[in-house]
């Protein structure tokens, strides 16, 4: 099980790593060895996440997302094929945990007419100071 948050985890079973040469640092040595960790995970099979929590992951998966619903993480930051499988299963934490936060829902208001009216007189204040600076008296 891999802990997502304190209420949501995903099972070890619903990520598949394959592992992919990458560029980079490494010398002679790129050539020949797989490094890089491809991590995939299908969000509309995964018995682990609702509904609301599937929809907000595909909107912030974007690119990453594929036609099927699958989201495909590429790790190629280190050299080891352990650091990049923790760091591609870090990334993939952070995007569900991202969706499984809900939004607080927001009532869109709009400010009082005392607002309005203040905001109009610091305006006007404002406007009144930056004109005295301009004026200068007339020398007759």
């Amino acid at each position: 099980m891999i802990p997502v948050t304190d209420a949501l985890s995903i099972d070890d079973d619903e990520i598949s790593i394959t592992y992919i040469r990458a560029g980079g640092p490494g010398g002679q040595n790129v050539n020949k060895v797989s490094s890089a960790a491809q991590l995939r995970f299908d969000v509309r099979n995964s018995p682990s996440l609702n509904g609301r929590a599937k929809e907000r992951l595909e909107r912030i998966a974007g690119a990453r997302l594929t036609k099927d619903g699958v989201i495909v993480i590429t790790a190629n930051r280190f050299r080891t094929q352990e650091a990049n499988r923790r760091d591609a299963v870090d990334r993939l934490v952070e995007l569900i945990a991202a969706a499984a936060h809900q939004p607080k829902f927001r009532v869109p208001t709009k400010p009082s007419r005392a607002a309005k009216q203040k905001r109009v007189e610091e305006k006007v204040k404002r406007g009144t100071t930056k004109k005295l600076r301009s004026l200068r008296p007339n020398d007759d």
